[in-house]
């Protein structure tokens, strides 16, 4: 994997807001991208206190994309405390991108988080897995001809839903997922993906055979929501708050 991370920490430090982290998601931390696979960039930036304050609506949300050095990006951010909300809403997206290997920029902050994520893992984030699945097999589903990339999407969401439910431990790398749900038909894709070839069109067969998988890996994840003995709710939210707290008053950043 080529990341130019140089180019990630160009664009991330032209931010309006000063940045708690900013994390590279998408293909590249799902272990699968392809030669012209574009920059998912996430983080959390933190708005001043008068913005916060005033009448105005603060910029809980910033977006931004276009093509830098030839290299497509998109940058989303999130104010800190709105972020901090949805660490507690069971949202295992968010809890990927903080605890994302591929680290732009960090601070003590950002360290303290990754931390207290553990205490926002619970047996419920079962739900999030399971919807985001649905949503990219019909995406998978209606596509014609079918494609590899969004097969792929279903495959990673699913394990990363199953592993984190059993183990409560987060991991959204689907090779590194593989390797210990040794799905036999995996490296196969993910070879097609990396390799350019994401839009080779499956068979009617291939199209029979990972239906029957998406709904066994369904199941799967609905049993081990079953028999979690992760806890029903996030445990950490006071400690979220005093640390959102301290980061507001300048106490650490």
């Amino acid at each position: 994997m080529n990341l130019n991370l140089d180019l990630c920490r160009q664009i991330t430090s032209q931010h309006k807001y000063p940045l708690l982290f900013a994390t590279i998601s998408g293909a590249h931390l799902y272990g699968f991208p392809s030669p012209d696979s574009d920059y998912d960039l996430r983080g959390v930036h933190l708005l001043p206190l008068d913005e916060l304050l005033s009448l105005d609506a603060p910029h809980e949300t910033i977006e931004s994309s276009g093509i830098v050095s030839g290299v497509e990006i998109d940058l989303v951010t999130h104010d800190a405390g709105k972020f901090f909300r949805l660490m507690l809403k069971k949202n295992g997206y968010v809890l990927e991108q903080l605890l994302s290997p591929l680290i732009v920029r960090t601070t003590p902050a950002h360290t303290l988080l990754c931390e207290l994520a553990k205490g926002c893992i619970t047996r419920h984030h079962a739900f999030h897995y399971l919807g985001f699945a649905e949503t990219q097999w019909n995406l998978f589903a209606k596509e014609t001809p079918p494609r590899v990339k969004p097969l792929l999407y279903v495959y990673r969401v699913l394990l990363t839903g199953i592993h984190l439910v059993r183990t409560g431990v987060l991991e959204a790398n689907l090779p590194r997922l593989n390797d210990e749900y040794k799905l036999p038909y995996i490296n196969d894709l993910i070879a097609r993906k990396t390799g350019g070839k994401e839009k080779e069109t499956l068979s009617d067969a291939d199209l029979a055979f990972h239906e029957s998988e998406y709904r066994r890996l369904r199941a799967r994840l609905e049993e081990e929501h079953t028999n979690s003995t992760l806890p029903e709710t996030a445990t950490v939210k006071d400690e979220l708050s005093r640390l959102l707290v301290n980061i507001r008053l300048g106490k650490l950043t």
